[in-house]
């Protein structure tokens, strides 16, 4: 037992140390907010003991490097007053003031050796965070604002990043729902689908509406969204055509088949014979028994019923600012009606359990052509969705 614990002093002792190596060498790097979290950490349990002394140096060390860093940038961008820095300074006053928050709940921290406290000069920042972000609202909003006058779509989607960012760092800022929503609908690209029949068949109406109805293939997202009905306030920007080219649908077929079965089961013992017929004995002159088998046998009769459908289609890309051929894709599908049954003549048994079922089936109708048609749909709006996954639009 003294052994074992020994050995998870060493174990602890080690992975202390390899944590303090790679937090110093993150203060040396400069690393000093990665530093600040290791030490931070660390100092969670235990943070007066002596294991962890090392740790309240490299945090006292790393804080005041850090802040130094930030006060110096803070103070050249102030000597330069670029705009370009807005974003900049408010969130080095925010990383000021979160660095602090993130130490704050370990206070005090004790230095052993010294007899006192690890020394962290806290400060107020409250009033230059609003006042940054005062000012990049102001920015962002006006930036952004001059963007949504542009004609173009990703002119109006930066916008929108922007009035997103300003919405989660100043809630209720001005009207800034209101044009985020505007810019998010300037620069959606929408997508006009419908289906073409150059078949000489009718198509399943509620199969059309199976393939169009979008909202089942998830495929819309914040940039792409996909009409099957025309909205009148909507200027569309792509088509996605459907074009059915041929339906092949196989005439109905029943073939036969008939086959023997058979089977050897086992049915009892009976006494082994030799050559002459006569029981064969062992050494201490019993007669030897061996199983005995008998054969099952049936002839079945088994029909197999069948037809296919097979949808031929093109999947075209247009687009309508142009009115040009963007690509296109072939597309096919295939459904298959195949329905077995069987009657037999003879010992049932004879046949794999596996068979059994065929024998308790009879004939059914056919399916319909249109119900044919129909049930190919899961399998050909698979590979739709599949062909624009893999080839989004894109404005």
């Amino acid at each position: 037992m003294q052994k074992i614990t020994i050995l998870f002093s060493i174990l602890f002792l080690t992975l202390s140390s390899c944590g303090v190596k790679t937090t110093q060498s993150m203060v040396s790097d400069g690393n000093y907010d990665g530093a600040i979290d290791r030490a931070v950490e660390a100092l969670k349990t235990k943070k007066d003991s002596k294991g962890k002394q090392d740790y309240v140096y490299l945090l006292e060390e790393a804080f005041a490097k850090a802040k130094d860093r930030d006060l110096r940038n803070l103070d050249m961008m102030a000597k330069e007053a670029n705009p370009a820095n807005i974003e900049r300074v408010y969130n080095t006053y925010m990383q000021l003031n979160n660095r602090q928050e993130k130490i704050r709940p370990l206070l005090p921290l004790q230095l052993l050796k010294q007899g006192k406290n690890a020394y962290f000069p806290f400060d107020n920042y409250s009033e230059q965070i609003v006042s940054s972000r005062n000012s990049l609202s102001k920015f962002l909003y006006e930036n952004a604002s001059a963007l949504l006058k542009s004609n173009n779509k990703l002119d109006y989607r930066k916008a929108y990043d922007d009035f997103f960012y300003l919405e989660s760092i100043n809630p209720g800022y001005k009207n800034v729902k209101k044009l985020m929503d505007e810019a998010q609908f300037k620069g959606t690209d929408f997508v006009d689908v419908y289906a073409k029949n150059e078949t000489n068949m009718v198509i399943p109406k509620r199969l059309q509406d199976d393939l169009l109805d979008f909202s089942t293939y998830g495929l819309n997202d914040k940039w792409t969204v996909y009409h099957s009905v025309r909205q009148k306030s909507v200027v569309y920007d792509y088509s996605l055509i459907i074009n059915f080219r041929e339906i092949f649908i196989s005439p109905e077929q029943i073939k036969e088949k008939e086959f023997i079965k058979e089977r050897q089961v086992k049915d009892g013992v009976r006494t082994l014979l030799d050559g002459r017929g006569r029981p064969v004995k062992d050494s201490l002159g019993r007669e030897i028994k061996v199983d005995n088998y008998r054969t099952l046998r049936a002839n079945i009769y088994e029909f197999r019923q069948f037809k296919s459908c097979q949808v031929t289609a093109k999947v075209d890309y247009v687009d309508l600012k142009t009115n040009q051929l963007m690509q296109s894709f072939p597309v096919s599908s295939e459904y298959v009606f195949d329905y077995v049954y069987a009657t037999y003549k003879g010992d049932r048994s004879a046949c794999e359990d596996s068979y059994l079922g065929y024998f308790n089936k009879r004939a059914v109708p056919f399916p319909n052509n249109e119900q044919m048609v129909y049930d190919t749909g899961e399998d050909l709006k698979a590979k739709l969705k599949d062909i624009i996954v893999r080839n989004r639009f894109r404005g």
